[in-house]
């Protein structure tokens, strides 16, 4: 009887080392003079919609970012109709000025400012964003 052998099979050499994944943007939220909280990675926010963040103290924060890649935060209570829904609302411009409209009675708030776009006397609150 014939025993065939098979030749040791030498290791696989090393794998290359893969390369670096691109750093992960960060956004935070001042909620108040000298505080930041982490919301969110950037990267999951979608062009022209927004997210609702929850911060520590129980309040609500609409955040957006536009198609330009720019990042706003505002209060996400409607003041018309006290519903936490402007993160739901619809981004858009007027007179080149960013804005989300109110999904609910379509009032349109300025995301840099927080001015009510159709009712003077009313606005929202407006937080400080950064990315790190």
């Amino acid at each position: 009887m014939t025993t065939l052998t098979t030749p040791a099979t030498p290791p696989s050499p090393p794998s290359p080392p893969s390369p670096a994944s691109p750093a992960t943007t960060i956004l935070q939220i001042s909620p108040g003079p000298g505080s930041w909280v982490t919301v969110c990675e950037e990267e999951r926010l979608t062009p022209g919609r927004g997210v609702a963040a929850l911060l520590p103290d129980g309040r609500q924060v609409a955040v957006f970012r536009d198609r330009s890649g720019r990042t706003y935060a505002i209060d996400n209570r409607d003041p018309f109709t006290g519903a936490q829904v402007l993160s739901r609302g619809l981004v858009g411009t007027a007179e080149g000025r960013p804005f989300v409209a109110s999904p609910l009675l379509k009032q349109r708030f300025d995301l840099e400012s927080g001015r009510c776009l159709d009712d003077e006397e009313v606005a929202v609150t407006v937080y400080p964003v950064r990315a790190k």
